[in-house]
């Protein structure tokens, strides 16, 4: 597999190799590229494991609460919320799979587990990402359904809603189990402190295995999520304008049952649709890129770059409890009521008199 073969430049250099601490059972893992890099800097090694350690604890704490609050709260055991569940479970599982790992590594400033947990965590890390997208894509299209639709649209049941789940995490199992069964493989990547994907071998094997996985587990929810806010945005934007040619001919300043409202319907959906792409664009694109980088150009690709890059991606799992659950009006109500020392702000809702809307009142559920 490893066809792709460098001489080990760094053998020359005082300091040695990043190769140098392989442990004989993952020598056959390793792509030969990194030998040409000295070790990463011990203190590298304990900022990235002080970095990890403290979006740990926030991620573990934000997404636990979300579970527990979301799973214990009966009035927020609906549909729609059993989707924001699934996607603070599996960033909970993300970080507790990973994290863990990564630290003892960059204290021994190499993989020391073997060939077996490398395979392990590797899939743990793929099946979890690939369960928090698409439960982001599922939620931004419930959201588009309920919004834009409205009453054409078909409602969300609690069938329909572990249905998707289910699917959900059946596609994760099969992308996940593919480069077990033959195509590609997982292998230590950078400063062989985590294990990923093998993006550094140049056959078609593994080129098509990680081109197809983009296009399902990156373009394609991407793609989704931008669709669902677009119209979701422009259908809010339309309801307010109509609302304000009606309050212009009745003769009104608004329909509005207060004037105080600090934010509108459509600022408040044009804002959690602004931060849900770009956190997820600025989390997840970096290591794309570095998986192409080393897939198809190699040559520039560092140990460094590609660490950072994996580490940088697992921040989505400290975003999304704030997006999905922090930011929810009725969870904020329960964590005010069972622990008021963590919510910050106020938790009243300021609901529009008028019957008409109720595209405002979908709005505020959505965010």
């Amino acid at each position: 597999m490893n066809t792709f073969v460098i001489p080990r430049f760094a053998a020359q250099m005082s300091n040695g190799s990043v190769l140098d601490k392989v442990t004989p059972d993952m020598v056959h893992l390793v792509n030969a590229y990194w030998g040409r890099f000295p070790p990463m800097d011990n203190t590298m090694n304990q900022i990235l494991g002080f970095f990890i350690f403290v979006i740990t604890v926030v991620s573990l704490c934000g997404n636990g609460m979300v579970v527990f609050i979301f799973g214990t709260t009966k009035s927020l055991r609906t549909p729609a919320n059993l989707l924001i569940l699934n996607l603070a479970f599996s960033d909970f599982c993300m970080m507790a799979s990973q994290s863990p790992i990564m630290i003892i590594n960059f204290y021994f400033q190499t993989w020391i587990l073997g060939p077996l947990w490398c395979d392990i965590y590797a899939i743990c890390g793929s099946m979890f990402g690939f369960v928090s997208i698409w439960s982001m894509c599922m939620i931004a299209l419930d959201r588009y359904n309920v919004i834009v639709k409205g009453m054409s649209g078909r409602p969300m049941t609690v069938s329909l809603a572990l249905i998707k789940i289910a699917l959900i995490w059946l596609f994760a199992t099969f992308w996940t189990l593919m480069p077990m069964l033959g195509w590609s493989r997982y292998a230590p990547e950078g400063n062989l402190t985590a294990c990923s994907i093998d993006y550094m071998t140049r056959d078609w094997n593994p080129r098509s295995y990680l081109i197809a996985y983009s296009l399902c587990v990156y373009y394609t929810p991407l793609f989704l999520i931008c669709y669902s806010y677009w119209f979701i945005i422009a259908a809010v934007a339309a309801h307010e304008k109509a609302m304000r040619e009606q309050a212009k001919k009745m003769n009104v300043k608004s329909l509005r049952s207060s004037e105080d409202c600090e934010k509108s319907a459509e600022a408040k959906l044009a804002k959690v649709a602004l931060t849900t792409i770009s956190l997820w664009f600025m989390a997840w694109t970096p290591y794309l890129i570095i998986c192409y980088f080393g897939l198809f150009k190699i040559e520039g690709l560092t140990p460094t770059a590609t660490i950072w890059g994996g580490t940088f991606a697992k921040t989505s799992a400290v975003y999304n409890p704030i997006v999905y659950g922090i930011s929810h009006p009725k969870y904020r109500l329960v964590l005010k009521e069972k622990y008021p020392s963590l919510v910050c702000g106020s938790t009243e809702e300021k609901k529009p008199t008028n019957a008409d809307n109720q595209t405002v009142s979908d709005a505020e559920t959505a965010t």
